[in-house]
């Protein structure tokens, strides 16, 4: 007569398996050897989550793209401008470039005549032209840009005077009502370099004035001597 303790049991097997309290079903072992009435417990198989498939890894050029860093916007470093002056001696009828407290070029000049004499002091550039057209202050005559205007082709404006100008220029008496300028400029009249001819202008030769209107700009200080 079998055991009445295995009744129980039977109830819990199903298709062979073992229903246990986690819900997995495990095989039922046989046993390889016992002894009569003796009965041995399942052993569970343990759970093993599904297996997910490895991303790939990524080609050596693909890594090498990914990980480059992208080129910033390029910075543009602008070097600071030296820091230049002019100064004219009118006694000596030159002009001197003066960049960070030493010379760095000097040029021949005219100046202006007794009575109309270029205005002594410390002014800074206030205009520049090239190829500039000219009036006449007395004839109201406008001369265009080209060889024969009486400023060259380059002006560098630095002083102005708005209460009108009188005086001899050696020939006649003029009287310019209105504003009146002074400033550096070319002249055809070549000759006249090394002289007090203006009418209170600063002369010089067509070459030099290109040159100095390269080396300043508005606001170059430029103080004027006797």
């Amino acid at each position: 007569m079998p055991p009445r303790f295995l009744f129980p049991l039977v109830t819990l097997l199903v298709g062979g398996g073992l229903l246990t309290p986690a819900g997995a079903l495990a095989e039922v072992q046989q046993p390889k050897a016992r002894a009569p009435g003796a009965w041995h417990p399942p052993i569970a198989l343990p759970h093993t989550p599904a297996l997910q498939p490895l991303p790939e890894s990524p080609a050596p050029q693909q890594r090498q793209a990914q990980t480059k860093p992208e080129p910033g916007p390029a910075v543009a470093i602008a070097s600071p401008l030296p820091e230049r002056s002019l100064v004219l001696y009118r006694g000596k009828l030159q002009v001197v470039v003066v960049e960070n407290g030493r010379e760095l070029r000097r040029f021949p000049v005219a100046v202006g005549m007794p009575g109309w004499e270029t205005p002594l002091g410390r002014f800074q550039v206030i205009e520049m032209a090239p190829d500039p057209a000219w009036k006449h202050p007395v004839s109201g005559k406008i001369y265009p840009p080209g060889p024969n205007n009486p400023l060259g082709s380059r002006w560098i404006g630095f002083h102005r005077d708005c209460a009108g100008k009188r005086g001899f220029n050696g020939q006649q008496h003029l009287e310019v009502k209105g504003c009146v300028s002074a400033g550096f400029h070319g002249t055809p009249q070549r000759e006249s370099i090394g002289q007090a001819v203006s009418h209170g202008c600063v002369r010089m030769y067509d070459e030099n004035v290109r040159d100095l209107f390269e080396l300043v700009r508005m606001g170059t200080v430029v103080t004027v001597l006797p």
